[in-house]
């Protein structure tokens, strides 16, 4: 039952690409109260891209201010395709990127691509700086949807893969002049596609892979690291009980939800789905320390016991479970003939804001608006290919919905709450309607910027450092606009320890190399002078 359908107003919206085709995937929230943006690009230096195209889709991320302004953009291909599928925040500051790359050696690429496609992973600083990227695949086809840091330091990979290990042939193998790619497949494929997931440590280097899967295809869609210092993985899987699959597929495919521990160990897994295609996206476990999945089904018959019926066509489909699995609720949610289910995300109040997109439809609740409102189109009356937002309570009712779109295509991909209690609406549009430069092209990067008018915002710090304690970069993040100004280091004696001139909110300063103790960071500006403390400390 809606509670208050119109509190989110549009603040703002915003286009970015070249005059070719550009495709949003990610999104996140910055310490800064930015955004950076993660997708691939066909563009080359053109429209507001300031960056040749490579190959055929390159890497492309778009780091924005608060207001949507460019703080900066990078991009980075080989000559083949790259998709860039994940972005996301690392704890020193920086950033994780992860997707699928078919390139050789050639461009940003610094190695060859090892089969059809591979994962390729890159981490940057706070700045869009390269520290390492690796390549990792076997002989077939890899597709790495999801990567993150975990609380060790390290990093996991999640994703899809077809390759067994090559074998050695010749009976003339040497074992001493054989090296063996410390980043190649080291499990044999179950059928189609399974699931791949890969522990990294801080450095990059592989700890660990699991394979998992069955006969047939079974495609990874969202993994997170649990309470328990494991993880949880939610895919597609059409395989019948057959290789590490232990329940029956009941439809044309269905969600297939896996719990491993700490060491890739399977600790449970569970099936769910009717008698349609059910395509999972996103896995979060709560903070009570269950689950919450949400994704769509075209079934017909009664998801599971706990209810979940679909109407006509497509319907997003949330289930929540326990720490076993077991259904505690699962509801459906119908917009228009295809609602697809993306990003779904728990605020700290225990409701969930959940993003996707629907096709022929017209907005069933929520707040529409005649006309353009800060440059985005939203619809009262019919229409196709929309931004949906809606946000449901802890029992899975519905508490407010929003349609958000364009004249045209619009795929939303991430829908985020921001650190000033608003929303960021993030995806993919080719829409003529929307205000953006005519030079722009195809498709292109489309975010909405929406303010909840029930949420009081939430007060800026002038200057605070992120993360603090630190152990290698701490980012100091300056709460106000600026010309030019600096940024100086001092220890408890006083004694300036390094100056560097800056003109960004978000400044990365390095402290690695200073012993443990307690820094004073002064960030002098044309505006005004503040220093924040900082404590370093060595793991």
């Amino acid at each position: 039952m809606p509670y208050f359908n119109y509190s989110q107003d549009i603040l703002w919206e915003k286009s970015y690409g070249g005059t070719h085709a550009d495709y949003l995937f990610d999104a996140q929230p910055t310490a800064d109260y930015g955004f950076i943006l993660a997708g691939s690009s066909l563009s080359d230096k053109t429209g507001n891209k300031d960056q040749e195209n490579h190959g055929d889709l390159d890497f492309w991320i778009w780091k924005m201010k608060e207001n949507g302004d460019l703080d900066w953009q990078k991009s980075f291909g080989g000559s083949g395709f790259d998709l860039l599928h994940s972005i996301k925040n690392t704890r020193d500051g920086g950033f994780l990127l992860a997707g699928t790359s078919s390139s050789a050696k050639s461009f940003q690429k610094k190695e060859n691509c090892k089969g059809l496609s591979d994962f390729w992973i890159i981490k940057l600083d706070a700045a869009g700086g390269e520290q390492w990227q690796r390549t990792i695949g076997g002989s077939g086809q890899e597709e790495l949807l999801c990567a993150f840091q975990t609380k060790d330091g390290g990093y996991i990979l999640g994703g899809s893969s077809s390759s067994s290990p090559q074998s050695v042939t010749s009976s003339k193998f040497d074992e001493k002049s054989f090296v063996s790619d410390p980043y190649a497949k080291s499990e044999k494929s179950r059928g189609n596609m399974d699931y791949w997931i890969i522990k990294l440590n801080q450095q990059g280097v592989i700890e660990w892979q699991k394979t998992y899967g069955g006969k047939y295809s079974d495609l990874l869609r969202s993994m997170e690291q649990t309470a328990d210092n494991g993880y949880i993985l939610a895919g597609y899987s059409n395989s019948p009980v057959s290789g590490d699959k232990t329940e029956a597929n009941k439809g044309v495919g269905d969600y297939w939800i896996v719990k491993i521990n700490d060491t890739g160990q399977i600790q449970w897994q569970k099936t769910y789905g009717g008698d349609g295609d059910d395509q999972p996206y996103v896995i979060h476990q709560t903070k009570e320390g269950g689950y919450i999945v949400g994704g769509n089904s075209n079934s017909s018959n009664t998801l599971t016991s706990q209810g979940g019926i679909v109407g006509n066509g497509t319907d997003y489909w949330v289930l929540r479970l326990d720490e076993e699995g077991g259904v505690i609720w699962s509801k459906t949610f119908d917009y228009g003939k295809v609602d697809i289910l993306t990003s779904l995300v728990e605020n700290n109040d225990q409701t969930y804001l959940i993003g996707g997109h629907a096709r022929n439809s017209g907005p069933k609740s929520g707040g529409g608006l005649a006309s353009k409102a800060a440059g985005a189109l939203v619809k009262e009356k019919d229409g196709i290919n929309d931004y949906i937002a809606l946000k449901i309570n802890d029992q899975g009712e519905e508490v407010w919905s929003k349609t958000v779109g364009s004249g045209g295509e619009d795929i939303l991909r991430k829908l985020v709450e921001t650190r000033d209690g608003g929303y960021l609406m993030a995806g993919t549009s080719n829409g003529s309607s929307k205000d953006k430069n005519s030079s722009i092209g195809a498709n292109d990067f489309w975010v909405v910027k929406l303010k909840d008018k029930a949420k009081v915002e939430k007060v800026k710090a002038s200057i605070e450092a992120i993360p603090n304690p630190v152990s290698t970069y701490t980012n100091v993040i300056i709460g106000y606009d600026f010309n030019k100004g600096t940024a100086s280091v001092i220890d408890i004696l006083g004694r300036t320890l390094q100056r560097f001139d800056i003109s960004s909110r978000t400044v990365p300063v390095d402290m690695t190399y200073y012993p443990e103790g307690v820094y004073i960071i002064k960030i002098q500006t044309d505006v005004k002078t503040e220093s924040v403390k900082v404590i370093k400390m060595i793991k």
